[in-house]
């Protein structure tokens, strides 16, 4: 039985010739978009015409569910922070109808836009976490994920591209191609999403979109054209020429709603006819069915030229670049039609689940309603009603009631409530089929589980994870507060993979990882605010050591004499270094001879050099490759005990600690840089200047691989300088080498440092 009703009349041409029913209410015109996709009407008009989808599935020659599929998109929007992109989504909702009311990303009136929900977000005019909605444009459905621009908070671009079936890529036309432009284009390769490219801004002074066009081929090396030309730029930017169409549109009304289609300016007929060829030149040379007619001179008609720029951008071999103003309310209503005509729809994207039954072999999935359930949990957010999953679902359908299968963890859950996402608002549906966005409540699982309805054990590959780069040492203020700090810990691990918690052992400090210093104060004013609790923050305390550089003598008696029984106990011995390369960090050796020292005293006199061991007394940290040799001692027949000779030794060995010339070891990191090379100068001297070694520098590409050795201490905050230095281009692994001592001069201040400190107490 179909569960999807198909519809009676093509709705499409029923959008296009009569008012929409998706026309904003502030509107009265019909759709302003009719011209734009005329050429698409008459290629379904011949399929109708033909018989169409209706007569073919009644026919039993296609799947019923073929056309509500085809009607529907999934998209993202990402860029570099301040391109536009949440700008762009509020125009997008208001054009469809989904909001009334335009409110800008750093708005005056104090709302924000829609997509940023968060009061964070709202106050400091960046997307923190990617938004879902969803809206209706001339019979589609687009499914849309505004994601954020700052690269620390990349994890939410990464599970965004991972699901999303197209993307638009929004340039700056005044800042071009910038460092997080780089990196969301590679996120974007990385999960093969096609995709079209908007340059933003052609109002802005400096504008020049051919700069930005030229930047993208050599710097994100994309094989693209402009399916656009701008009438006029900077304060005289009043419309657009589209290169398929070869329309002039204009947008007026007080927010851009009516499209009024026109002749092009006739001084820009040569310049449009040049751009046009451009652009069919640059879509034959990966499209053969234009090649050919575009060789053989034959005229190239406009639903030609659409069908091959919609081939080539869902074969990702072609990029279709779209120009406008998204604060200006001009080129959004074109852009969506773009979204339409040639981004793909669900089922022409292949998506491979891994079937566990049979050694992990790779299942292409159908996509389709009819299909075994398969949804992928890509998000989790912790709502008003307990954890809300986001799903994309790619195979099947999910009902509300259903029992669904976690394929990782293998249990059971039942589907309390499901819903559709717009922002921070929940609209309840029935059921989700193959190829929709939604969310459950109530279904404990982590970001990536893969859920089925039982019937196959398919899993789904996960998101890219990158590491955390940087710590930060984190407590709260009262000691009340510790159940809610620990909760929202909890909660923002579990929803944030980039998000680290750690206790460290010695220091017991909670440290907290992410992915920048940005990212971390996020976290830290979310438990202010939505926990209450006041938290501060330090750097954590490095992990430095001591040891001793020379062999020193002991010989300590530890006497105590007070009414009944005393404490007698004598140790004399020596303490050296072990040699380089020994096994262990403490050895103790007993080299008495005869019973100087009774045997089962033995025990606790290694027990006090190693208590003593344990806090050096130049900054209180333990002390490493040391050995401790026992010569000689003496003992009372009464008022020896191991208490006492356990004294004696953690007196012992404070008394010739100092002899021993002790020196305090730093954790040195084996840095690794990979930097464009017209920063390898800059990046190096800043190493040098961290007191680093830099012990390997070689070419890899157009990039500087750096190798280098760099203590710990001097780290800190060090991914925020490589992005300054590098304009966000720039990328570093680190992980720990070894112990090392430090310089004198840094010794002489740590020990300062520590005797002040203590002197406070």
């Amino acid at each position: 039985m179909a569960r999807f009703p198909r519809p009676t009349t093509p709705r499409l041409l029923y959008n296009v010739f009569s008012p929409s029913k998706t026309t904003p209410s502030h509107s009265s015109s019909p759709s302003p978009t009719t011209a734009l996709l005329l050429g698409n009407f008459h290629l379904q008009l011949r399929q109708f015409s033909a018989g169409g989808n209706l007569a073919r599935a009644k026919e039993g020659k296609e799947p019923w569910w073929k056309d509500s599929m085809e009607r529907l998109r999934n998209i993202g929007i990402s860029a570099h922070i301040d391109s536009g992109k949440t700008t762009l989504t509020e125009r997008i909702l208001y054009y469809t109808g989904r909001i009334h009311e335009i409110h800008e990303v750093r708005g005056r009136d104090g709302v924000g836009a829609k997509m940023d929900s968060m009061d964070l977000e709202r106050e400091k005019g960046i997307t923190i976490q990617s938004a879902a909605t969803y809206c209706t444009w001339n019979g589609y459905q687009i499914n849309i994920i505004d994601t954020p621009g700052h690269v620390d908070f990349t994890i939410e671009v990464e599970r965004a591209l991972r699901v999303l079936d197209g993307a638009i890529l929004v340039l700056c036309s005044v800042g071009g191609v910038q460092s997080q432009s780089i990196t969301v284009d590679r996120q974007m390769r990385r999960y093969e999403v096609p995709r079209l490219a908007f340059i933003n801004k052609l109002d802005r002074m400096g504008a020049d979109p051919w700069k930005v066009l030229s930047q993208a081929r050599s710097k994100l090396r994309h094989h693209c054209a402009a399916v656009q030309v701008p009438i006029g730029l900077e304060d005289d930017f009043h419309g657009l020429v589209d290169l398929v169409q070869m329309k002039a549109y204009y947008f007026h009304g007080s927010s851009g709603e009516k499209v009024v289609t026109a002749e092009m300016p006739a001084d820009m007929e040569a310049f449009v006819a040049e751009k046009r060829r451009e652009l069919i030149e640059t879509v034959s040379d990966v499209d053969d069915e234009l090649a050919d007619a575009f060789l053989n001179d034959e005229p190239i008609l406009s639903n030609d030229l659409e069908e091959a720029i919609r081939r080539a951008t869902i074969a990702r071999k072609f990029i279709p670049v779209f120009m406008g103003s998204a604060f200006k309310n001009k080129g959004v209503q074109p852009l969506l039609n773009g979204v339409l005509s040639y981004l793909p729809c669900p089922t022409e994207v292949s998506n491979y689940a891994l079937d566990q039954m049979k050694d992990e072999e790779k299942v292409m999935l159908a996509g389709n309603p009819d299909g075994p359930l398969v949804a992928l949990a890509f998000k989790l957010e912790e709502g008003r009603f307990g954890q809300l999953t986001y799903l994309r679902i790619y195979e099947g359908v999910i009902r509300k009631g259903d029992f669904i299968i976690n394929v990782n963890t293998g249990k059971k859950i039942k589907v309390p409530r499901l819903v559709r996402m717009h922002s921070d608002e929940m609209e309840d549906i029935q059921e989700g089929h193959a190829g929709q966005i939604v969310a459950v409540f109530g279904v404990d699982c982590a970001s990536g589980d893969t859920f089925t309805d039982g019937s196959v054990k398919y899993t789904m590959t996960s998101m890219n994870v990158p590491e955390p780069v940087m710590s930060l040492a984190v407590q709260p203020v009262s000691k009340d507060s510790g159940g809610q700090f620990s909760k929202a810990l909890n909660r923002f691990q579990k929803e944030d993979p980039t998000f680290r918690v750690g206790l460290d052992a010695e220091s017991g400090q909670t440290i907290i990882s992410g992915m920048g210093e940005l990212h971390l104060d996020i976290y830290v004013e979310r438990i202010r605010r939505e926990y209450k609790v006041d938290a501060t923050v330090g750097k954590p305390r490095v992990n430095f050591r001591e040891t001793v550089t020379n062999r020193a003598e002991f010989d300590y008696l530890h006497k105590k004499q007070s009414g009944g029984q005393g404490q007698y106990g004598r140790v004399c011995g020596y303490i050296e270094p072990l040699p380089p390369g020994s096994p262990t960090k403490f050895e103790f050796e007993n080299l008495l001879v005869g019973q100087a020292i009774p045997s089962n005293f033995i025990p606790a006199i290694e027990k006090g050099f190693k208590e003593a061991a344990n806090s050096g007394s130049l900054i209180g940290h333990p002390v490493e490759n040391l050995r401790v040799v026992l010569t000689d001692g003496a003992s009372h027949a009464v008022d020896s005990s191991e208490l006492a000779f356990k004294l004696a030794a953690i007196y012992a060995f404070r008394q010739c600690y100092a002899a021993a010339r002790p020196v305090i070891l730093e954790p040195v990191m084996l840095v690794e840089l990979k930097v464009p090379t017209e920063f390898q100068g800059s990046v190096a001297g800043d190493i040098n200047k961290r007191k680093g070694v830099i012990v390997g520098n070689d070419q890899e590409g157009d990039d500087s691989v750096i190798t280098a050795h760099v203590p710990l201490n001097n780290m800190f905050g060090y991914s925020t300088s490589l992005r300054s230095m590098t304009q966000g281009k720039g990328e570093f692994t680190m992980e720990y080498k070894e112990h090392l001592p430090v310089s004198q001069d840094v010794q002489m201040q740590l020990v300062n440092t520590y005797k002040a400190s203590k002197g406070a107490e």
